[in-house]
């Protein structure tokens, strides 16, 4: 059986060069069946041109408007109706796809999920969730890494309930620690979103193990990390950054060093293993959490294999079901919080997250 998964075809910044050969790359890998969202003409043309008379399961739906980087992400939402994003989040509402997958503007994707897809029961806001990696080999889940800039301290909350779920649903891990991304362990340390997020993180359910530092996405220490989006972003940007750093880095000195052709092999491999490790593309996009239905954002900057990842992560969530054992128990969760203690008037749920103010 092929899994169906909608993917935005003028999302990235060469878009749609590396959608068009990162789709045909997951249909000769993945057992999916690829909808190629954007204008039909050029997406047909340079489909042809790159299968000549290969047969794929790729279709093909016309989409007469993209969304741009530099959009303002409510105006282009509520303007572009046919957005190759709107019409691949209604295949998937509409169970013709089993998931979407884009590399565009972040905050437009998030506000087309949620107006057509809607929200979780009691989720005032999605939020982007990626694995990290880590010396201890398991991945470490950071959210929000982009959705949204501007957090209260109600949103932590729900983040960390869906980062714990998603570790356990996806990571397979027992019992996820849960750690708050702050300047220091001790509770004290912070700022006002953090010092207001803490007690309520350690009011949950979870293994809430309390203030993380920025080392703590790495090393292991935690199984999830939570933060709002601004801070999730700078610290996804700068690991990729630095990532490329020592990557290029090390290259540089084995070639300068290593002179022995055994030597060099061994060394040449142990180096794949670790670029493997630190490459953004590797990994596929972020999920977002806390929409009813399976949405995968990566970057714009996202390559042919970055592509073909997502539409893997993609698959891999909708074969699994994993978004919809999250939603059954988020819903559960927020039913019992909702009886366990009274509304809070300082800060009533949100109508949504202000996707103008979303990082890129």
């Amino acid at each position: 059986m092929l899994i169906d998964i909608a993917l935005d075809a003028v999302g990235s910044d060469k878009a749609p060069e590396p959608e068009v050969r990162g789709a045909i790359l997951a249909c000769r890998t993945l057992p999916v069946r690829v909808h190629l969202i954007g204008p039909e003409a050029e997406l047909r043309d340079l489909l042809d041109e790159h299968l000549e008379n290969e047969e794929l399961p790729i279709l093909i739906h016309h989409a007469s408007e993209r969304i741009g980087m530099d959009e303002k992400a409510a105006q282009a939402v509520r303007s572009k109706k046919d957005s190759s994003m709107r019409v691949g989040l209604k295949l998937v509402r509409d169970g013709k796809a089993a998931g979407f997958v884009t590399a565009g503007n972040t905050g437009a994707a998030m506000a087309t999920a949620k107006m057509v897809l809607g929200a979780m029961p009691g989720v005032d806001r999605p939020a982007l969730a990626t694995p990290m990696p880590t010396s201890k080999g398991n991945p470490c889940v950071l959210l929000d890494v982009g959705a949204n800039v501007d957090c209260k301290a109600h949103n932590l909350e729900q983040f960390a309930v869906m980062g714990e779920m998603y570790a356990r649903s996806v990571l397979k891990i027992h019992k996820p620690r849960v750690g708050l991304l702050s300047i220091g362990e001790e509770e004290t340390k912070g700022n006002d979103l953090t010092h207001e997020a803490f007690p309520l993180l350690k009011a949950l359910p979870i293994h809430f193990i309390g203030n993380v530092e920025g080392r703590d996405i790495f090393n292991g220490h935690a199984d999830v990390i939570v933060c709002d989006g601004f801070v999730g972003n700078v610290a996804l940007k700068t690991s990729e950054g630095i990532g490329r750093f020592v990557r290029d880095a090390l290259r540089e000195s084995l070639n300068r060093t290593v002179t022995a052709q055994v030597g060099a092999l061994l060394s040449r491999k142990a180096f794949n293993e670790f670029r493997r490790r630190l490459d953004y593309t590797e990994y596929g996009g972020a999920q977002l959490l806390g929409v009813r239905g399976v949405c995968i954002i990566g970057h714009g900057s996202s390559n042919d294999i970055a592509i073909f990842n997502s539409i893997r992560v993609a698959h891999e969530f909708a074969k699994s079901g994993t978004n919809e054992r999250i939603e059954q128990e988020f819903a559960g969760h927020a039913k019992h919080a909702r009886a366990a203690k009274p509304a809070r008037a300082d800060h009533p749920a949100d109508s949504g997250a202000n996707p103008d103010a979303t990082v890129q």
